[in-house]
């Protein structure tokens, strides 16, 4: 079974993506879909309603998506399988900036707006720089000028990234991406890895602590006049 993770902020367009992946490959592979979500979702609803498609959703709730995602792909890929998914396309909501949804294998998607503008891939980490493909959409909004900085400030991220430029709704210059999917091997459940390291550890902030400032908190914690990368740590 193939794999392929699609991440990106709100309103990216990565389900418009995801249904030009469905129309291409849904003749020749049966295909299951995971939509990972923190409160509301209804697009494997929408999903299955236009493609007949297999359909999941998760809430991630308390936790980040990316999180969740860790947690219940194991789960996930074993209904994929018992229903004899040939390609299983995992959707996250990509909210957490510090964490990155992607595996050790499959594809790792990216999906950027041209109108988030020219220093949201800087904002995104690991996001971007981990993901294999950057599919930056609604290019038909913004200027040359402003997608070549754009297209720019990705490559600054991930130099060896594979970028794309489309409107997803009209799936125009995808079919590198397409061939990418085609060629990608099956995945192997038993090794699969998170891509990249997750973030420092859990602090009492996570674990539901009300106070505001520093001084009130124990594990990972920071001071306002501490360097980007500078922590403090407290407490056993």
């Amino acid at each position: 079974m193939k794999l392929v993770i699609i991440a990106g902020p709100p309103s990216a367009g990565k389900t418009s993506l995801t249904k030009q992946i469905i129309k291409t490959f849904q003749p020749s592979l049966k295909i299951a879909y995971l939509k990972i979500d923190v409160v509301k979702a209804f697009e494997d609803i929408e999903l299955h309603k236009e493609f007949n498609i297999l359909t999941k959703k998760i809430y991630s709730g308390d936790l980040c998506p990316d999180h969740a995602e860790v947690m219940v792909m194991g789960d996930a890929i074993e209904w994929a399988e018992n229903n004899a998914a040939d390609l299983f396309i995992v959707e996250s909501a990509g909210l957490c900036l510090r964490c990155s949804p992607y595996l050790n294998q499959g594809l790792g998607v990216i999906v950027l707006s041209s109108i988030a503008g020219i220093h949201a891939p800087e904002k995104m980490g690991s996001m971007v720089s981990l993901a294999d493909v950057a599919v930056v959409t609604k290019i038909d909004l913004v200027s040359q000028a402003e997608r070549e900085v754009l297209i720019q400030k990705i490559k600054e991220v991930h130099p060896n990234i594979v970028l794309l430029e489309t409107n997803a709704l009209q799936g125009t210059s995808l079919n590198r991406l397409y061939d990418l999917i085609g060629n990608s091997p099956p995945i192997n459940k038993d090794t699969l890895l998170l891509k990249g390291n997750p973030p420092l550890g859990t602090c009492t902030i996570c674990v539901g602590k009300k106070e505001v400032g520093w001084k009130y908190h124990f594990g990972i914690v920071k001071k306002l006049d501490g360097l980007a990368a500078e922590y403090l740590y407290r407490g056993e």
